[in-house]
C-alpha cells in the first residue's frame, strides 16, 4: 500500500523556499522530513515560475518523488473550484496507485477554504489522515470530532447551473403549489422547474419514475399550479379489475347491465374542467387503451348503455414505473396512445440519483415524525447523529422516498433513547430483495411460452453497467475493474453495444 502526502502549496511554503528565516522550513517540508511517504503530490494555483521554483527546492529535501498538479482558480476561497481541483488530483492519484492508496491530507498550507475541503473529503469520499504543522508543535495528526456526509457537497460547491437559470427565467420565484416536494438537489430542481413550466398548459403529461419517487405528489402539484377549476381525480389503474375498468372510467346508464340500478358518473366526467391522474397506466388492458385513446382524441366519453356522448374538458396526467417505450416495443402498450400521452414528459430520478437529498429528507421527515408523535404516550423527541445519517446514505433505497420515510418511522418507534443510532437504523431497514427469481423476475422464468434471452441479457448488462459507472463517478477504468471487465476499452465496447456510450 502506497503512502501519499497531498497538499496545496501555500504562501508560507514559498517564503520558506526563498530563505525567509521567520517561517522555518514551511509546512510541507516539515511533513516530508518528519514522516516517510512514497510520493508527495502538490496542488498549486500559484504563478508557474513560483511553483516550478518551489518544486525544485523541495525535491532536494526529500527522497520521495514529487508530482505536481497545476490548477487555475478564480480565487483561493472559491469552494467549488477548490473542491473540483482536489477531486481531480486525488482521483488521478488513485488511478495511478490503486484503490487501496493510503492518503494523508495536509491542511496547513493554503486558505481556510482549502483546509475545509480537505477535512470534508477525508471524512467522506476519500478517507485519509489529516495532518497539520507549525513551528511550535511540529507535525501533528488532526482529529476531527465529527462525521459529515458528502451528500450535500454537490449543492454547496457547485456553480450555478446556467440551464436552470434560463429555465426559471420569467417564472415567479416562489412556487407554493410545489412546497410539499422536499428536495435541494440540482437533479430535482431541474425536474420541478420543468413541472412548473408545464403546469399552466393544458397538455397531457406523462410522469415516469420508480415506485416511491413521488409521481402522485408531482401530479397534484401540477394540477394546483394550473388554471383548472375542476377536481383532481386520482385513479390507480392497476387496482381496477379489467371487467370494471370501462364503467369506472366512463360511467353507465341505469339498466345498462344487470345490477345497474341507477346512473353512475365515470371518473372522466367527474374530472370535467379538472385533472385526471392515471397512475400506473401501463397496467391497462389493450381494450381500455383503445377507448382511452378515443376519449383523448374526441374530448368526449360515452357511458355504457348510452348512445349520446358527453363532452368533457379534462387534462390527463399519466404515470408509470415502467418504461413505456419498451412496453410499446414489446406490444404491450399502444403506440398511438403513448404519443398522445407523452407530450409533456417528466422523468423523476430515483432517490439514489438525487445527490444531496437524502440528508435533507432525513431531517425533514424526522421533524415531521416528532411533530406527529409528540402527543403519543411514551414518545421521546428524536434526533439522529451524523454517523447514523451517513449509514442511511449508503443504502440504495430501492423503495425510494417512501421507503426512507417508513424506515425512519420504524426507527423512531423502536428507538428507546433520544437519539436514533446505527443499530436502530439497521433493524429498521429491510434487506434488499434477492430471491431465487431475482427482483425483476430475471431468473426461473417460464419456458412454456418462450423467453427473450437477448433482451434478458441486455437488461442485466445495462443494470450493472449503469451501477458500475455511477459507483465510480464515471471513471471507466475503475468501473471496468469492479465489473470484472479486462480494460477500459472492453467497458467502452459494452457501453456501445447496449447504447449507453
Amino acid at each position: 500500500m502506497k503512502n501519499i502526502l497531498t497538499s496545496w502549496i501555500g504562501l508560507t511554503d514559498l517564503k520558506a523556499s526563498n530563505g525567509m528565516p521567520d517561517v522555518g522550513m514551511g509546512p510541507i517540508v516539515q511533513a516530508v522530513t518528519s514522516r516517510t511517504y512514497d510520493e508527495v503530490c502538490l496542488i498549486s494555483d500559484l504563478k508557474k515560475e513560483d511553483t516550478q521554483s518551489y518544486v525544485g527546492w523541495i525535491s532536494k529535501k526529500t527522497k520521495a518523488p514529487i508530482k505536481l498538479y497545476p490548477e487555475t482558480l478564480s480565487g483561493p476561497t472559491v469552494f467549488s473550484e477548490i473542491y473540483q481541483s482536489v477531486v481531480r488530483s486525488v482521483e488521478d492519484i488513485r488511478k495511478r496507485h490503486g484503490e487501496d492508496t493510503n492518503f494523508t491530507f495536509h491542511i496547513s498550507p493554503g486558505t481556510p477554504q482549502m483546509a475545509a475541503v480537505w477535512i470534508i473529503l477525508s471524512k467522506t469520499r476519500f478517507p485519509a489522515e489529516i495532518i497539520e504543522s507549525s513551528l511550535k508543535y511540529g507535525v501533528q495528526t488532526t482529529s476531527v470530532p465529527f462525521d459529515i456526509s458528502a451528500d450535500f457537497l454537490p449543492d454547496l460547491l457547485r456553480k450555478p447551473d446556467r440551464n436552470l437559470e434560463k429555465m426559471a427565467a420569467g417564472m415567479p420565484k416562489d412556487a407554493p403549489e410545489f412546497e410539499d416536494i422536499v428536495y435541494r438537489s440540482q437533479e430535482m430542481e431541474n425536474v420541478v422547474l420543468r413541472a412548473r413550466r408545464i403546469a399552466p398548459r393544458s397538455i397531457p403529461v406523462l410522469i415516469e419514475g420508480e415506485s416511491g419517487t413521488g409521481k402522485e405528489l408531482f401530479a397534484r402539484a401540477i394540477h394546483k399550479a394550473s388554471p383548472r377549476q375542476g377536481e383532481f381525480i386520482c385513479i390507480n389503474c392497476g387496482a381496477i379489475p379489467k371487467d370494471l375498468a370501462e364503467s369506472e372510467f366512463f360511467g353507465y346508464n341505469k339498466g345498462a347491465f344487470t345490477g345497474a340500478e341507477k346512473k353512475k358518473i365515470g371518473h372522466f366526467e367527474a374530472a370535467h374542467e379538472g385533472t385526471i391522474f392515471l397512475d400506473e397506466i401501463g397496467e391497462l388492458s389493450k381494450d381500455i387503451q383503445v377507448k382511452l385513446l378515443r376519449t383523448i382524441q374526441e374530448s368526449e366519453v360515452k357511458p355504457i348503455g348510452s348512445n349520446k356522448p358527453v363532452k368533457i374538458n379534462v387534462r390527463i396526467i399519466a404515470a408509470t414505473n415502467r418504461n413505456l417505450i419498451d412496453e410499446v416495443a414489446q406490444g404491450r402498450f399502444r403506440e398511438d396512445l403513448f404519443y398522445r400521452l407523452a407530450v409533456g414528459v417528466i422523468k423523476l430520478p430515483a432517490l439514489r440519483e438525487r445527490s444531496g437529498d437524502i440528508s435533507f429528507l432525513v431531517d425533514c421527515f424526522l421533524r415531521q415524525i416528532n411533530t406527529d408523535s409528540k402527543n403519543e404516550p411514551g414518545y421521546k423527541h428524536k434526533k439522529i447523529s451524523a454517523s447514523t445519517k451517513n449509514l442511511l446514505m449508503q443504502h440504495p433505497w430501492p423503495g425510494n422516498v417512501r421507503e426512507l420515510q417508513n424506515t425512519l418511522i420504524r426507527a423512531a418507534v423502536w428507538s428507546v433513547d433520544d437519539e436514533i443510532n446505527d443499530n436502530d437504523i439497521r433493524e429498521a431497514i429491510f434487506p434488499i430483495v434477492t430471491d431465487s427469481k431475482g427482483r425483476d423476475g430475471i431468473l426461473n422464468q417460464s419456458l412454456e411460452t418462450g423467453v427473450d434471452l437477448p433482451q434478458i441479457m441486455k437488461k442485466v448488462a445495462v443494470h450493472y453497467l449503469k451501477r458500475g459507472l455511477e459507483k465510480k463517478h464515471g471513471n471507466k477504468t475503475k468501473a471496468a475493474k469492479i465489473l470484472g471487465l479486462s480494460s477500459y476499452q472492453t467497458l467502452t465496447n459494452w457501453l456501445k453495444k447496449y447504447g449507453l456510450e
